[in-house]
């Protein structure tokens, strides 16, 4: 704890001033550009992937990135969600999972929970990924093929959820969201993006390709 407390120090003398302007600007309020739901694993640290400054992404955290079906229970996830997207209007959505997921590994040998009562109940949210994989898979596919299709899998099925949530299924009907899917490489910093037209998990440089160039051309012209 001194070394966190140490930091904050740091960052009150070093970094806050250099980022003042920025940082009272977003004491007047918010409007971040993506919901990014990610996994709450220490090893995936979000703004450090993305490159983002603070108030661009509205963060929400858990294990193994998941987003409940909605129902009419209230939870802490479906009210982010609502928020992000009713009152916050964020035009992106991102899933993102990564490699070397513990609660992916929880999720595939459910047997190894016991006396993780909530863990194997939460992890049931991913129970139909399991199921896509012991159905696709090959006979022959290794343990880390198979983990790796379950982290992919994952993916998809929390982004087939997050159409289950009213405020998500309004604003994708009236064009105001989208949706992305990502697993993201703890050991060799890679990101990869679902591609809805190849059917496939492409390099993240591939499936914005365009979307780059534009934001470069933009930079270009500001210069």
């Amino acid at each position: 704890m001194p070394r966190f407390a140490a930091g904050v120090v740091r960052f009150q003398n070093n970094v806050y001033p250099d980022k003042q302007d920025l940082f009272e600007e977003l004491s007047k309020g918010q409007s971040p550009e993506a919901l990014f739901i990610a996994c709450s694993d220490s090893r995936v640290e979000t703004a450090m992937i993305t490159q983002t400054e603070p108030g661009e992404l509205f963060i929400c955290r858990n294990a193994g990135n998941i987003v409940p079906p909605h129902t009419e229970n209230t939870g802490g996830m479906t009210a982010s969600i609502e928020y992000a997207v009713a009152v916050l209007k964020v035009p992106h959505i991102v899933v993102c999972g990564h490699t070397e997921c513990g609660a992916m590994k929880g999720a595939m040998n459910p047997e190894g929970l016991g006396g993780l009562p909530h863990v194997a109940k939460w992890l049931g949210y991913s129970k139909a990924a399991v199921d896509v994989v012991d159905s696709i898979a090959e006979d022959d596919a290794s343990p880390e093929d198979r983990m790796k299709m379950l982290i992919e899998q994952n993916v998809l099925l929390q982004l087939q959820h997050l159409r289950t949530h009213p405020a998500v299924a309004a604003a994708l009907a009236k064009g105001e969201t989208e949706l992305h899917g990502w697993v993201y490489d703890i050991k060799t910093g890679e990101v990869e993006a679902w591609d809805e037209a190849e059917g496939k998990f492409i390099t993240i440089d591939s499936r914005y390709a365009a979307q780059i160039r534009e934001l470069a051309g933009e930079h270009t012209c500001a210069a």
